[in-house]
């Protein structure tokens, strides 16, 4: 995911220190029950898409904004999945932070999935029983929207891609 420039603005006094930072995670399936995932352009792995909110935009409007701009797959937020403050990480330039990640189960209901920005390298629909391999991550948030409710637990998990403290 690309820094939004209000972070770079805020980095540019906060140096390295950690920010705490809203995140959104979309899990979206189209009506034949599949999952759909990009394969991110920083590491080279399937995943479901995130992003982070811009100042004043609901989590949720994050989450179709994300989708689209990612995959061009028009979608809409069915329910909440899961809230969890995951641990901190440190970005490779030594940035710390830590995301609070807000995940919705999604519903296609348009666009046809492709590669429609620099994030991904692919994107592609898959059956919930025949995943590629990807990082335990997106593999929880996957198993957390297939339940009928919510799941909230205080367990962090490894954020990929990054040194975890």
């Amino acid at each position: 995911m690309s820094t939004p420039d209000w972070i770079r603005t805020i980095r540019a006094t906060a140096g390295t220190e950690l920010l705490v930072l809203p995140g959104v995670t979309a899990v979206v399936f189209d009506d034949r029950g599949r999952v759909l995932l990009g394969r991110r352009a920083d590491n080279g792995e399937w995943s479901v898409v995130g992003g982070i909110p811009e100042p004043g935009e609901q989590p949720a409007d994050t989450a179709v904004r994300e989708v689209y701009e990612e995959t061009a797959v028009h979608c809409v937020p069915e329910r909440v999945v899961l809230v969890q403050m995951l641990r901190q990480a440190v970005y490779p330039n030594g940035d710390k932070v830590q995301f609070m990640d807000i995940t919705f189960r999604c519903r296609a209901v348009g666009g046809e999935a492709k590669v429609n920005d620099a994030e991904s390298l692919d994107v592609a629909w898959f059956d919930v029983e025949s995943l590629p391999d990807m990082q335990e991550f997106a593999r929880d948030r996957i198993r957390q929207a297939l339940k009928d409710e919510p799941t909230w637990f205080a367990a962090p998990e490894f954020v990929p891609g990054f040194e975890v403290d």
